[in-house]
This record gives C-alpha cells, sequence and structure tokens, in this order.
C-alpha cells in the first residue's frame, strides 16, 4: 500500500504539468496562399479581383514587395487593369465595397492584361522561363521540359534538376545532339518587351549559345 501511495505521489507532478501545457492557447496558425487575378486601383487604393471570381480583396503590401510602385510603373499613368500573381494571407476588412483584406508579401508576376488568368497548364508546371532577341520559353514539368523557339517544331527533354544555395536552380538536358542548361535564380526581372515583371531571373544556355530572360514558379510547385 505504502508503495502503490508513492507511486501515486510521483505521478501527481507529471499529471499536473499535463494540465499545464494543455491550458496555454498556441498561436493559430496563419495559412498563406497564392491568388492569381486582375489588379486594378480604384481611389489610390489597389484591389485584387482572383480569376474566375467576383470577389474583390483590398490589397496591402505586407512584405515591403514595392507593389504600389511596380504597379504604377507597369500602368505608365494610365487606368489599365493588371494580371496580379501574389502570395499573402486573406483576412477581413471593415471597408465598404470589397469582399475582405489580402496581405501579400510575394510577387510572382505582374503584367499588362488578364490572359494568365485562362493559362491550362498552370497547376501542372513547376516553373516557365521566357526570353526575348531571339524567342524562347521554356516550360518544365515533373516528366520533361517543352522548349519552344519561333520558327522551330517543340523540342520535349528530359532533364535532371541541382538545387544550389540561395535558392537557385540549373537544369541540364543532353538529348537528339543538343546539349541544354537553364540557370533560374530568386531575382527581380523584368521583360524587355513587355515591361511584366517576374520574381525569378534566367538563363538558357543551348549548345554554347547564352540567352537571359525572366521565369516564375507554376502551381506544381509551393516554395
Amino acid at each position: 500500500m505504502r508503495r502503490a501511495r508513492t507511486l501515486l505521489y510521483c505521478l501527481l507532478p507529471l499529471f499536473g504539468g499535463c494540465q499545464l501545457f494543455a491550458g496555454k492557447d498556441l498561436p493559430p496558425r496563419v495559412e498563406q496562399v497564392r491568388l492569381q487575378g486582375e489588379l486594378s486601383v480604384r481611389d489610390g487604393e489597389l484591389l485584387l479581383r482572383p480569376c474566375d471570381e467576383q470577389r474583390r480583396f483590398a490589397l496591402v503590401d505586407a512584405g515591403n514587395i514595392d507593389l504600389a510602385e511596380e504597379v504604377r510603373g507597369l500602368q505608365g499613368g494610365s487606368s489599365d487593369p493588371l494580371f496580379a500573381d501574389l502570395r499573402g494571407v486573406l483576412g477581413s476588412s471593415k471597408k465598404t465595397g470589397v469582399d475582405g483584406r489580402f496581405e501579400s508579401n510575394r510577387l510572382y508576376r505582374l503584367e499588362l492584361g488578364g490572359r494568365s488568368c485562362r493559362d491550362p497548364d498552370f497547376r501542372q508546371m513547376i516553373f516557365r522561363a521566357a526570353g526575348n532577341e531571339p524567342s524562347w520559353s521554356v516550360s518544365v514539368g515533373a516528366k520533361g521540359l517543352l522548349l519552344q523557339r519561333p520558327g522551330q517544331p517543340p523540342l520535349a527533354l528530359p532533364y535532371l534538376e541541382e538545387q544550389l544555395p540561395g535558392g537557385a536552380l540549373n537544369l541540364t538536358s543532353e538529348a537528339n545532339g543538343q546539349h541544354l542548361e537553364l540557370w533560374v535564380a530568386p531575382q527581380r526581372c523584368v521583360d524587355a518587351t513587355s515591361g511584366a515583371i517576374r520574381h525569378l531571373s534566367a538563363e538558357l544556355r543551348l549548345d554554347g549559345q547564352v540567352q537571359r530572360g525572366c521565369a516564375y514558379l507554376g502551381g506544381g510547385r509551393e516554395d
């Protein structure tokens, strides 16, 4: 009996500790979401209407990404709507005329027009890179990459991926007698032709020739 009582006394502090930890409220987890849609300016404030939706969110720069400055530079004084691809946190808003608040802390893409809302390959794509003079684009998926150039047939190739320090990526492929390398790095990049803004810079090396461009992550990879 004395032994059982001693064991009970030893266990009491343990149970008390469990109650102490159970009573503490853990901070709620903040869920990050990626939204694409039409970005517009109303009375000096940014609004985002997600693709295929009628809801509008008050857009707040919560990550020092200079979003308002980027919008002014791309619109060039016009009021044309933009396509925006952003990451952040959804919340409520007391402002009239909006359905909530979107605090953005990362900019993936910003460009004129809204055709990117109708990209059927976005969800499966890991990332896409493109450049000009001469024009080229590379779409990367889990099963391979697709190189496209004007006047030439699309070239589908397997690839090897190497992740480098600082978030950079290197893709290499050697097939059909061609050697291809694609380097992608986290760096603000502006398309020289359209003015579109991307969050990644890209460099394509094909058979010894170097061509530079911009890139962005697709929906097939979370970062």
